[in-house]
């Protein structure tokens, strides 16, 4: 079967997906969702960033649109691409809303020299979005990548939400350049992108964040999820490790977000 790649304008998260059960994942009983595949991804890219209608009249090439529209894309990591990085320290996360917005926490799990070490979950808002958990989740990791980076450590982390990395490295250059104003209405969650922006200006030279999709059998993300959902039925407020035995067969077969 073909590759195609899934729009998603309107869903829990926005942006361009290479399979249907992510693409499904965000738009499933998500009231006015908008969404569409596509045989490549220049066309997704495309119809996402609207150049199809924007191009029209301003002189700007196909081959310019394309090469700005992929500027502004994130690359999403396979499992065997990561297994296949030397990297000291891998840290995966996930966020988690039960509805959304409802009931929201996060989860992190981290790998040293390939090997599960820690796992955390917490940090639970009653109010929450599935946007604002996944930004929580990927602002401790950033902390904890800090710490890591001290030790002398190589460092990744790997995030399931394109919105969380786009903005914290694409869109809020922008944002600041505009007194953090945006066009199209303000912007949310704006503190902590403010604040995990300065955390990543300053490392931003020393790790990487990348994407991953969720729930496609990367044993990092799955362990994140499950501690997002853990933090969801504790409504621990906290952001505290995990300490019971890292038994991995036991902790994927908890309910997943």
């Amino acid at each position: 079967m073909a590759q195609k790649f899934y729009v998603v304008w309107q869903g829990r998260e926005t942006g361009i997906f290479n399979d249907w059960v992510t693409c499904k994942k965000h738009i499933d009983g998500f009231a006015g969702a908008r969404y569409k595949s596509f045989k490549t991804l220049a066309e997704a890219e495309a119809a996402f960033s609207g150049n199809r209608a924007s191009l029209a009249g301003t002189g700007v090439s196909g081959s310019r649109a394309k090469k700005r529209s992929s500027n502004q894309t994130v690359k999403t990591y396979t499992a065997a691409e990561i297994a296949a990085m030397k990297i000291d320290t891998k840290i995966f996360t996930d966020g988690g809303c039960e509805p959304n917005p409802g009931k929201a926490g996060s989860g992190v799990a981290i790998y040293r020299d390939d090997r599960v070490a820690e796992l955390w979950y917490g940090l639970f808002n009653p109010n929450g979005t599935n946007n604002t958990a996944e930004l929580n989740a990927l602002h401790q990791a950033m902390i904890m990548a800090k710490n890591e980076l001290e030790d002398g450590r190589s460092v990744a982390i790997f995030c399931d939400s394109k919105y969380s990395i786009q903005c914290i490295t694409q869109w809020v250059v922008n944002w600041q350049k505009r007194g953090w104003k945006k066009q199209g209405g303000d912007i949310k969650n704006l503190e902590l992108i403010k604040e995990m922006f300065a955390l990543h200006q300053e490392l931003k030279n020393k790790i990487k964040v990348l994407h991953v999709n969720g729930h496609v059998g990367v044993e990092g993300n799955e362990l994140a999820d499950r501690m997002s959902i853990m933090a969801i039925e504790a409504r621990d407020g906290a952001f505290r490790r995990y300490e019971e035995e890292l038994n991995l067969e036991k902790i994927l077969a908890l309910r997943t977000g």
